[in-house]
């Protein structure tokens, strides 16, 4: 049976997402084109129409991805409740005990992103929405009395340094860290940066 014609859009997500599974298997220095269309059965020429370059596949992909990890934070931030309640949904998803995007996909990324420039606009617009959404969180909480934080801003820095610096952890050295401490320790760093008990449960 043929392969089903896909559109333009259609194909070029099938290649982005075939992209970032070859990348976290075999890591953005060692993956080629004629990786991704084996993939997908398909020829390097196809590829190659789609993305002129393996750098901008690789970049494409990786905006591919933090596009679909924003789109989940912007819902948990649409949901109707408190914002200390969203604030703790978008951290536990973010941390790397949680359900957020595969953490050897973006240290992969912070590595390659020193050297290229396209990759590193990329992560480094998806770590300013991340820190801007959690940044406006903790401003609607603290407008709302719903804990007291001086400076959102640092806050959502601070935190969102701790859950990187615990992703690599988790991800690049076995059992430096457990995955019940880690969670732990988001949970405590959110509760002082907020003045909350140490309770998770409000």
């Amino acid at each position: 049976m043929g392969r089903v014609r896909l559109s333009v859009a259609e194909r070029r997500e099938e290649l982005l997402r075939a992209a970032i599974e070859q990348i976290e298997a075999r890591g953005v220095a060692a993956v080629r084109i004629a990786d991704v269309a084996a993939s997908l059965g398909v020829s390097n020429a196809l590829v190659l129409y789609h993305f002129s370059t393996k750098e901008k596949l690789v970049a494409e992909a990786f905006r591919y991805a933090a596009e679909g990890d924003l789109a989940h934070l912007r819902k948990l931030i649409a949901r109707r409740t408190t914002a200390l309640r969203r604030l703790r949904a978008a951290v536990r998803w973010y941390a790397p005990t949680g359900q957020a995007k595969g953490w050897r996909l973006w240290i992969e990324g912070w590595a390659v992103s020193l050297r290229d420039p396209a990759l590193r606009e990329v992560t480094r617009d998806l770590d300013l929405q991340w820190k801007a959404s959690l940044t406006g969180l903790i401003e609607e909480g603290a407008a709302a009395a719903e804990f007291h934080c001086p400076d959102p801003k640092a806050s959502a820095l601070r935190l969102t340094a701790l859950l990187d610096g615990l992703a690599v952890q988790l991800t690049s050295y076995d059992g430096a860290v457990s995955r019940t401490k880690a969670q732990q320790w988001a949970d405590e760093t959110l509760a002082r940066e907020l003045n909350l008990p140490d309770s998770p449960t409000t």
